[in-house]
C-alpha cells in the first residue's frame, strides 16, 4: 500500500487539499484500493481553512516519515517560510526516497525548504512574479500546468493539482487504472504537463466546443488522420481548428492526437495479448518500431517493459 500524507497549515485551501485527497485517499467500488492517505500539520488540532471552518488533524510532522509521497495542498501566506522543523521533516522524507509534491502555492514550501534549487518548477499564473522574485535559483515556467521530476513536482494552480495526481497515479499504477480513477470522477484521465495554464487575458472560443470532434477522433484511432480531415469534420479551416486546440486544450491537434493514440496503446498493453504491431496498427501508429519509438519519447519507457510493469501490477 502507497501511503500518501498531506501536509496542511491554516489557512488551509480545501479545494487544494481536495485534489490530493480525492484522488488518493477514496476506495472506489471495483477499483484495487492501492493507496492510503492521510493528514498531519505541524501543530496538531484544529487548522483554520479558507472556507470559513477549521478541521480537525490529529497527525504531526512524524507522519511524514511513513509517506512514500508527501503532497503540500498549499501554503499560505506565500511570503511566510516554513519552520525549521518543517523543513527538517520534508528534507527527511526527501532524503529517504518518498517523493515530494506541491498544488498550486505549495512550491513556495518546497522552494523555501532548497528542494527547488536549480530545478525547473511551476506555480499558479498570479503569483509567478513573486515566485521568481524570491527564489531567482529555481527555474520557473509559470505557463505549464505540471512539472513532474520523479521525486519532486509541483503544479500551476488547484484546478492543475488533479492534473498533476492524475498524472502521479498513471505513472504509479498505469493508464487503466487511472482512466478507472478519472470515470468516477468524470474527469479527463489524463492531460500533459506542458499544457498551458488558461490566464487572463488569454482568448477562450469556448462557444465552440471541440467535443463532437474530440469524440469522432478517437473512435477513429485505427485510420488515418489529418489536420485537414479532422478542420473538414468540424466544418472549419485547418489554421481556426489549430487555433481553437491551442485556446481549449493548449495544444495542437496533432500533439492531441498522439497523446491519443499512446494513451490507447497502453490500455491495450495493459488488457491483452496482443503483439504489438497489432497495438500499433489498432491504434494508428502503423507498425512496432514506430509505436516503440512513440513510447520512448513520451514515456521514457518501451511497450514491452510497461507491459510488464502493468500487467503485473493489475494482477
Amino acid at each position: 500500500m502507497h501511503r500518501v500524507v498531506a501536509l496542511v497549515r491554516p489557512p488551509q485551501s480545501t479545494f487544494e487539499l481536495g485534489c490530493a485527497a480525492q484522488v488518493f485517499g477514496i476506495e472506489r467500488p471495483g477499483i484495487p484500493t492501492r493507496y492510503s492517505f492521510g493528514v498531519c500539520t505541524e501543530h496538531p488540532g484544529p487548522v483554520a481553512t479558507l472556507a470559513g471552518y477549521d478541521m480537525l488533524v490529529a497527525d504531526g510532522l512524524d507522519a511524514l516519515y511513513q509517506a512514500r509521497t508527501v503532497i503540500v495542498p498549499g501554503w499560505l501566506p506565500t511570503g511566510e517560510p516554513p519552520s525549521s522543523a518543517v523543513v527538517e521533516a520534508l528534507h527527511r522524507a526527501h532524503a529517504r526516497g518518498a517523493r515530494v509534491v506541491s498544488i498550486c502555492s505549495g512550491a513556495f514550501a518546497l522552494a523555501h525548504a532548497g528542494l527547488l534549487d536549480g530545478r525547473r518548477a511551476t506555480t499558479h499564473w498570479a503569483q509567478a512574479d513573486e515566485f521568481a522574485a524570491r527564489f531567482p535559483r529555481v527555474r520557473l515556467d509559470p505557463d505549464v500546468l505540471y512539472v513532474d521530476h520523479g521525486d519532486v513536482a509541483t503544479s500551476a494552480g488547484a484546478g492543475a493539482g488533479f492534473d498533476l495526481c492524475m498524472h502521479l497515479l498513471r505513472n504509479d499504477q498505469g493508464a487503466r487504472y487511472a482512466a478507472h480513477v478519472a470515470r468516477t470522477m468524470v474527469m479527463p484521465p489524463h492531460r500533459e504537463g506542458g499544457q498551458l495554464q488558461y490566464t487572463p487575458p488569454r482568448p477562450a472560443h469556448i462557444d465552440d466546443t471541440l467535443a463532437p470532434l474530440l469524440e469522432w477522433v478517437a473512435a477513429r484511432l485505427d485510420e488515418p488522420m489529418t489536420l485537414e480531415a479532422m478542420a473538414a469534420h468540424a466544418g472549419v479551416s485547418p489554421r481556426t481548428l489549430t487555433r481553437r486546440f491551442t485556446d481549449q486544450l493548449g495544444t495542437s491537434p496533432g500533439q492531441w492526437l498522439l497523446s491519443q493514440r499512446i494513451a490507447a496503446a497502453q490500455d491495450l498493453l495493459e488488457s491483452s495479448d496482443l503483439p504489438l504491431d497489432a497495438i500499433a496498427r489498432r491504434v494508428g501508429l502503423s507498425s512496432a518500431t514506430n509505436l516503440r519509438r512513440r513510447f520512448l519519447n513520451a514515456l521514457a519507457t518501451t511497450p514491452g517493459a510497461y507491459r510488464r510493469t502493468f500487467r503485473a501490477a493489475s494482477q
